[in-house]
């Protein structure tokens, strides 16, 4: 077993088993997302501090919908940036839109919620474009923190930059003064991020769910963010 519980060794059966239902899983969060007519303002109100969601590539804000109920339900007001869309642009570029909302939505002392790409976004917002301290802190599930080496087999641009070699990443990387702020959520296997999502210094929290995205949909990664989102007794 491994410090978290998890076991340290898992057959190629299961890798492959639990590969297939990630990407079923995945597949029906698409097509509910396109179906689905929620608008981001009815998650809006609340008494907790806000929560601004920020999902992975090629995922749109309703991707990740078993989260922002869950926090919408524990009191929090949650927003979306729904300017990102499908999350292609550049991480730069879409922590800029980040903080731009931040702003424009009058939001303080706010966590983010973010999935994969998401959490590299929110880092950089919360190192470059921050002045103000809007963003308290991060929580993140399947984030690739040390990047994957399997970007460098991708034909895309925009999957090519999780690679362990690209230049905002290790940059991302070398910075830990904030990692005491973010909490990174995972599980004992991946299908996108061999190296795993453990990031120094930060609440490194592995949970017994398998894969990159149904992950999202488990209610113990819901409780778990509900958790670290509630303020602690001194």
């Amino acid at each position: 077993m491994s410090e978290t519980g998890i076991p340290a060794r898992i057959s190629p059966l299961q890798k492959a088993v639990w590969w297939a239902q990630d990407y079923i899983y995945a597949a029906v969060c698409q097509v509910q997302g396109m179906l689905s007519r929620v608008q981001p303002g009815s998650f809006h109100k609340g008494h907790l501090s806000p929560v601004l969601i920020i999902p992975g590539v090629y995922e749109n804000w309703q991707f990740m919908m078993p989260l922002i109920r869950s926090l919408h339900d524990a009191g929090h007001p949650v927003h979306v940036v729904t300017v990102l869309q499908r999350n292609k642009l550049d991480v730069p570029v879409a922590a800029r839109l980040v903080a731009q909302h931040l702003e424009e939505a009058g939001l303080r002392d706010a966590a983010i919620v973010a999935h994969s790409k998401g959490g590299l976004i929110g880092k950089y917002a919360m190192l470059n474009l921050d002045p103000e301290q809007r963003i308290s802190r991060m929580i993140t599930v399947c984030t690739p923190f040390s990047g994957s080496r399997y970007a460098k087999y991708m034909l895309l641009p925009t999957l090519r930059v999780f690679s362990p070699r690209n230049a905002l990443t290790l940059q991302l990387a070398r910075e830990e003064t904030i990692n005491s702020r973010i909490t990174s959520i995972y599980g004992p296997f991946d299908p996108h991020i061999p190296e795993g999502s453990v990031l120094p210094g930060a609440t490194n929290i592995g949970l017994p769910t398998p894969g990159h995205f149904r992950i999202l949909g488990d209610p113990e990664t819901a409780r778990i963010i509900v958790e670290q989102l509630t303020p602690r007794e001194s």
